[in-house]
């Protein structure tokens, strides 16, 4: 583990390790934050429609993101960071939000996940290029778990248009409003 010079009894971090350091809190704080909504998500889906014909494809996505989650749960200790102060009201939404579009039915889930997966698939994206342009053989582990996680939230996002997220009533309104308000946590997330 890297441990910056000791100067009179206080570390010295140079501006790039510092801006690493702010910069890997900030990533795994929020991801760490989206994998517990996404469990929470597909709790609430499986609990509406677990027996359904639908909720063997929703256990199978809540599975991927139980490992997600179990990830950035180890990786909050490893790297000393300080989870968000908003998993509280992330567990109860996530929960509400998978629930609440399961009960709209089986294509309303599917347009939620779709939303989310998008918006999540995007920010992914956007941390790897952070991460590469700050040096891509000191973030190795980070870039490679983050890599593997995007790619199947791109097979969720595919999986949920498969399975007729389109047909959702007013797919368009529903997705919008669901990916608003994941940029949003997404924003907070990084900062609360």
């Amino acid at each position: 583990m890297f441990r910056p010079p000791m100067v009179h009894g206080l570390r010295l971090y140079s501006s790039r390790a510092a801006r690493r350091k702010e910069m890997l809190d900030r990533i795994i704080r929020v991801d760490h934050a989206g994998e517990l909504g996404a469990d929470r998500i597909y709790a609430g889906q499986m609990a509406v429609l677990g027996k359904t014909s639908v909720g063997p494809v929703i256990q199978h996505m809540w599975d991927q993101e139980k490992e997600h989650k179990a990830k950035f749960e180890e990786l909050v200790p490893k790297y000393r960071v300080r989870p968000t102060a908003l998993l509280p009201i992330w567990n109860v939404a996530g929960y509400v939000l998978g629930a609440g579009t399961a009960l709209l039915g089986r294509e309303a889930a599917m347009a939620c996940t779709v939303a989310v997966e998008s918006v999540i698939t995007d920010h992914y994206n956007s941390q790897l290029r952070e991460l590469i342009d700050l040096g891509e053989e000191e973030n190795k582990e980070l870039i490679e778990v983050i890599q593997k996680f995007r790619d199947d939230e791109m097979d969720h996002h595919d999986t949920g248009l498969a399975h007729d997220a389109e047909q959702a009533p007013a797919y368009a309104v529903l997705s919008n409003v669901i990916k608003t308000g994941c940029k949003a946590a997404v924003w907070l997330s990084e900062r609360v």
